[in-house]
């Protein structure tokens, strides 16, 4: 069975489009209060014997709150994998809503900028960062064909760093395809691949199963899909395969979240899958995913969630920020 892990992308910034976020903040936006939160749920994860944490550059504050963290805690580069992505620039200003035409975040792939974040990140992180990836990779933003951004990637990975790529959209597995071709001498640059997986969008299978059989790590994002795999979806479109979940949730005395995870756990390609909880409480919800005995019957029922992919990602495109 996959690992636990915690993506950060909903606990460096006051902002995101989990369902639900800003009441888990308590709707206090200030620097020291989601610090403080942040601190809170990391604590947590780690008494949980989580180990893996993911964070990025647009993720707010993300990266100075593991930092610090990490440093209070006294927790050595050998005790943790901590991941960290490049790509996008956070540019919401500390706001929830932002300014019509002003994005929360905004995506380049060229080289200035994975410098000047690399160069970022190592600074908040230090011999911490294990796994350096490009954020939400895709056919369209071109970077898989930029020879100057996989040359830098290489000389970051002959420094013994583990470089990797993050995908999202409906043609995930085209760019995972993709990577996996990318060699500098002989050897494959990534060798690693952050996908989203849930029981909603599985279209990526094949492809995670091909990266995995040839060494990748795999790593599942999205495992609970921003809350809408949740007691939290409320959307009339979703109520009878929220019924179904909530009788399977009932039989096996658990949680939608927690069948949603292991789901992505029990995958037999599958390493790591990141929780994306914003209380200490989701903590303890998520985690209690890897002591739900996983069988037939559960495979079955779940089997038949999914939606199409684009319009799962049509849903999640419109998911507010809150």
């Amino acid at each position: 069975m996959a690992q636990l892990g915690l993506g950060l992308a909903a606990l460096g910034r006051p902002g995101y489009i989990n369902l639900g976020h800003g009441v888990d903040l308590k709707h206090n936006h200030s620097i020291a209060a989601i610090r403080n939160n942040a601190f809170e749920v990391l604590n947590q994860a780690w008494d949980s014997g989580i180990r893996h944490f993911d964070v990025a550059r647009s993720y707010g504050r993300a990266e100075e709150f593991i930092s610090q963290w990490v440093r209070d805690r006294s927790i050595s580069p050998q005790e943790i994998t901590i991941s960290s992505k490049w790509g996008y620039t956070y540019t919401a200003a500390w706001k929830v809503q932002t300014p019509e035409g002003v994005d929360h975040e905004v995506k380049r792939h060229e080289l200035p900028v994975l410098q000047r974040q690399y160069a970022a990140s190592f600074n908040h992180l230090g011999d911490h960062l294990k796994l350096y990836q490009i954020h939400s990779a895709t056919e369209e933003s071109g970077v898989l064909d930029n020879h100057d951004v996989l040359q830098f990637l290489d000389r970051i990975r002959q420094t013994g760093m583990t470089i990797g790529l993050s995908v999202s959209g409906p043609r995930q597995s085209k760019t995972i395809e993709k990577a996996l071709t990318i060699k500098f001498n002989g050897e494959r640059l990534f060798q690693s691949v952050q996908a989203t997986w849930n029981l909603l969008e599985r279209s990526a299978e094949l492809a995670l199963r091909n990266a995995h059989d040839l060494g990748l790590q795999v790593i599942i994002k999205e495992s609970v899909a921003n809350g809408r795999l949740t007691s939290r979806n409320q959307a009339p479109e979703f109520r009878s395969r929220k019924n179904q979940l909530n009788q399977l949730a009932s039989r096996y005395q658990t949680t939608i979240d927690a069948i949603s995870i292991a789901a992505a756990l029990n995958q037999p390609w599958a390493g790591t899958v990141l929780s994306g909880a914003t209380t200490a409480e989701q903590i303890v919800s998520n985690n209690s995913a890897t002591t739900l005995q996983w069988d037939k019957e559960l495979e079955s029922q779940t089997s038949l969630i999914a939606e199409p992919p684009t319009d799962y990602w049509k849903s999640r495109s419109r998911l507010p920020w809150n």
